[in-house]
């Protein structure tokens, strides 16, 4: 059984089988990706990622229930529904984790219900991902020069 999604039934967004989105995305509302994004994905509300969707990228939202393939971070903290049809190869940070059989799921998970610890989990995450980048950015300026 998946994550229900109680307090939204209407999609603000839908991005259908067949579309393809290259760059980063930020709706208000709850989403359903069917189709192809190659980019992060970020709303306050939630996400599903249908069977046939292909996503690359940073998925943040409040709950993510993934039926299709995630190639990058979830960060949700109501929740996070992995489908028997659905695969992350990725980090997975949340309060309440569901995981159904047959699941791929290839990445550091944290799925803590305490508030107080998700926060310090999500801090230490945000502050490895800025260190990354920072990293990276240096490295290409060294290039250059």
């Amino acid at each position: 059984m998946a994550f229900q999604f109680p307090d939204e039934v209407a999609i603000n967004t839908l991005i259908g089988p067949g579309s393809s989105i290259h760059g980063n995305v930020k709706v208000n509302g709850f989403i359903r990706i069917d189709g192809d994004l190659d980019g992060n994905l970020e709303t306050p509300g939630n996400v599903i990622i249908g069977e046939n969707a292909r996503l690359r990228g940073t998925v943040r939202a409040r709950s993510v229930s993934v039926g299709g393939v995630i190639q990058g971070d979830v960060i949700a903290p109501e929740g996070v529904t992995v489908l028997s049809s659905g695969m992350v190869i990725g980090a997975v940070l949340t309060r309440r984790l569901l995981v159904e059989d047959r699941v791929i799921l290839n990445g550091p998970c944290v799925a803590v219900d305490d508030q107080a610890r998700f926060d310090e989990a999500l801090s230490e995450y945000n502050n490895r991902i800025a260190y990354e980048s920072a990293t990276v950015a240096a490295s290409r300026a060294a290039g250059q020069g």
